[in-house]
């Protein structure tokens, strides 16, 4: 019998870098099942693309403010967790946030000042998870204001992980890992019976690590000004809007989320850095099985209580 080993796969999918690794014995199949994981992945990507016409998101993009549509149940299902996550962070999370308008945030070198109030304010005027509205019994998803867009940005890529692991556990995968960009699963040991380490990136030298983690059967999440940022003034201001203000947030660097799944990790990692250090902390310690590591704008680690 052969001695088990990593077996890779790196491939851009949802529009981000995937790493697919598994623990086997035999390459050939090693190889089938890291195509099978894929394949999955580039399903979900043709469902959920706002960059695919035919995908179902843009189904119901086009269909907003005139009459819902009907999905299929994993889409119908990813909304409605979709929106519990918005009711719990009080829509800090919100997959309506796709009707911001890019022209004002670009967030690249040529934006030199923020908007005015009014400006910003008009701008997410129409992200408001409440006029998502699913029946349940036709399986059918409407936004209720025209020009409203729903994106998983926030989510997409953590299910994405999670619905991959979930493929290659059931075809007998024992051990192996997904990162999408940031937002990694793992189950099962590495190949010296330890479980998984996962590098936590410093958000001022990204490719340097603050510290390790070693994990099993769970999944982490960050969320970070260095993927993208505007420098204004001096001042860093994250890719990542406040749905309420319309405004960048400001005052955290990276949030990490550790909890059972990537789906839940993902869509976590976001509200916390709209909320801030205090209200995202208060919020992670009243969650079960889930903790955060928050690193401010002064470098200063912030942990939720299971993690001190």
């Amino acid at each position: 019998m052969n001695k088990p080993q990593n077996f890779r796969r790196v491939e851009k999918l949802m529009g981000n870098r995937f790493e697919l690794c598994i623990v086997h014995e035999n390459e050939s199949m090693a190889m089938q099942l890291l195509d099978d994981a894929v394949v999955e992945i580039q399903r979900l990507e043709a469902l959920l693309s706002t960059f695919k016409d035919e995908s179902q998101v843009n189904q119901i993009n086009r269909q907003a403010g005139i009459k819902p549509v009907n999905v299929d149940p994993e889409v119908f299902e990813l909304i409605a967790r979709s929106k519990r996550i918005s009711q719990l962070t009080d829509g800090a999370f919100d997959l309506s946030y796709g009707s911001i308008d890019k022209s004002l945030w670009n967030f690249d070198t040529t934006m030199t000042s923020l908007p005015s109030e009014e400006v910003a304010k008009q701008s997410v005027h129409l992200i408001n998870f409440n006029n998502i509205e699913l029946n349940e019994t036709e399986r059918s998803v409407f936004l209720k204001k025209e020009g409203m867009r729903i994106g998983f940005g926030g989510i997409g890529k953590g299910y994405g992980a999670d619905k991959a692991k979930q493929l290659l556990i059931k075809k007998g995968v024992k051990s192996g890992f997904i990162n999408a960009s940031g937002d990694l699963t793992a189950w099962g040991k590495q190949l010296d019976g330890k479980n998984w380490s996962i590098g936590l990136s410093d958000p001022d030298r990204p490719d340097d690590y603050l510290a390790h983690l070693n994990i099993s059967d769970a999944a982490i999440a960050t969320s970070g000004t260095y993927e993208k940022f505007a420098m204004i003034d001096g001042k860093i201001y994250s890719h990542t809007i406040d749905p309420k203000t319309g405004f960048p947030t400001s005052g955290i660097k990276s949030v990490s989320i550790l909890t059972t799944n990537a789906e839940l990790a993902d869509a976590m990692a976001t509200p916390v850095m709209v909320m801030g250090v205090k209200n995202g902390l208060e919020l992670i310690n009243q969650m079960n099985l889930m903790e955060c590591i928050i690193i401010d704008d002064f470098n200063t680690i912030h942990t939720s209580d299971g993690l001190k």
